[in-house]
Formats: structure tokens, C-alpha cells, sequence
């Protein structure tokens, strides 16, 4: 009997080896410009939407990672609980949606965004972007490249979501996402972006920890609340970076 469940976990193994081989130029560069921000008084933000916004959110509020990353939820995007099914794929192709989110996050020029589309072709992500870039705000893109190369954008600047980025991390998924196949059917089946976004984002956590300690920073990690001593720690954390800290009830 074939064993699919092998076949997915080969495959996987070897988009993280590739991931670990091929991304270390662009996730040590990614990480100088969060180590920049976070040694100079900048701000971070983070966005994906539907499950892009669920990967994002890995390196949101999670025991062992940055306390400086702000989660951008976008209404109707922010996770996948919007009904009846079909309405997210339309929102992420509004034009002008993602101005007006970012008018409304404070994020200014010098901050970074991160910003995670697996196909990198609908306007929400394209513009969040472009408009982003405009306004002088680095970002860091996580895509597919190949699958993000492979399609037309759907936004009239005809460019896709990678094309604006400062840095690129790659997260190798072939277009259509998913690896599987099997001769009865004809679609592919089980996708990695899940799996492979996640290890982009968590290198570049990692990556961006190894850089600030280079420079003598203790990076502003979170410890686990679980952990005795965990939310007396971060208390104290969250008072030193309370003025780029943005989830925080206000004072």
C-alpha cells in the first residue's frame, strides 16, 4: 500500500533543507533590518490573511518569540470564520483595502512590515506592499516565489506582491501549493505552505536573535507564561517596550 503520509513527510524534509540551504542570505538580511529596528526605536508589524494570517500569527504572542511583532488583522481576512465561503477570496482582491488598513495602523517610515502571501497575486497583499514601500516602510515578503512567478497579479500596478519587498523569503511551495497526487485524482492534494511559512518565519525569529546578541542587545523575547517567574518577566519587558508594544491594553 503507498504511503502517502511518507511521501508528504519526504517532501517536506526536503523544502525545510532547501529553505535552510537557499534562504540563509535573505533571512540573515531580513534579519539586520529587524535587529535595526528594534536597536533604534523602530516598530515591527506582521500580516497575512485567511491562512496566511493563521502562519503569521506563529510569531505572534508566542512563548519564545519577539514581543515587538504587531499582529494587522484585517476585518473579513484575520482568520478563517468568515461565512459563507467564497467572501475572503473576494475581499483579498478589493483594491484600496489595504491603504486604508494601513491609515489606520501606526506604522511609520523607518518601521517594518512583514507581510505573508503563499501566491503573492491578490491586491490586499500586493498593495499592502506597495503602499507600505511608498510610505518608506521596509518589507519583508514571505511567498512562494515560484508559485507567486507562475501567476498574474490580480491588481492593476501588474506587479505581484514580491516585487515590492526589500527582501524576499521563499517558501518553496509549487504553484497550487499542494504535493500530492495520485492517478484517480485530479487535483493534488495536501499543501506544505503551512509548514514551510512557519519555518521561514521562525528562522528569521531565530536569525534576528542570533544578530541582536552579535550586537550585545538581549533581544525582547517572550517567556513562556506557564513557566513560574514567566509573567514577571515579561511584565518587566513589556514596560521597556511599551512605546512600540501595540496589543497591550492602554495605560
Amino acid at each position: 500500500m503507498r504511503k502517502y503520509s511518507k511521501e508528504y513527510i519526504d517532501i517536506v524534509k526536503g523544502l525545510l533543507d532547501r529553505i535552510g540551504n537557499e534562504e540563509e542570505e535573505n533571512l540573515k538580511k531580513a534579519a539586520i533590518i529587524l535587529a535595526d529596528a528594534i536597536e533604534n526605536g523602530g516598530r515591527i508589524f506582521a500580516w497575512g490573511s485567511t491562512h496566511s494570517s493563521t502562519t503569521m500569527q506563529d510569531i505572534y504572542l508566542r512563548a519564545g518569540g519577539l514581543m515587538l511583532i504587531n499582529a494587522i488583522f484585517i476585518p473579513g481576512l484575520e482568520a478563517l470564520q468568515t461565512n459563507p465561503f467564497g467572501i475572503t477570496s473576494k475581499i483579498e482582491r478589493l483594491s484600496g483595502y489595504a491603504e486604508i488598513v494601513l491609515d489606520y495602523t501606526p506604522i511609520r517610515p523607518g518601521d517594518v512590515l512583514i507581510v505573508v502571501s503563499v501566491s503573492g497575486r491578490n491586491a490586499v497583499p500586493i498593495e499592502m506592499a506597495k503602499v507600505a514601500k511608498e510610505r518608506k516602510i521596509k518589507v519583508i515578503a514571505v511567498t512562494g516565489y515560484e508559485y507567486s512567478s507562475s501567476v498574474e497579479p490580480r491588481h492593476s500596478s501588474g506587479k505581484n506582491m514580491y516585487y515590492y519587498a526589500d527582501v524576499v523569503l521563499d517558501n518553496k511551495t509549487k504553484p497550487g501549493d499542494a504535493v500530492l497526487e495520485a492517478k484517480e485524482m485530479p487535483t493534488k492534494f495536501c499543501p506544505v505552505s503551512g509548514i514551510t511559512s512557519v519555518a521561514v518565519l521562525q528562522c528569521l525569529i531565530a536569525e534576528t536573535v542570533g544578530e541582536l546578541l552579535e550586537r550585545g542587545i538581549i533581544p525582547p523575547v517572550f517567556m513562556a507564561q506557564n513557566l513560574d517567574g514567566g509573567e514577571e518577566f515579561n511584565n518587566k519587558m513589556f514596560e521597556r517596550y511599551r512605546d512600540r508594544i501595540f496589543y497591550l491594553k492602554p495605560e
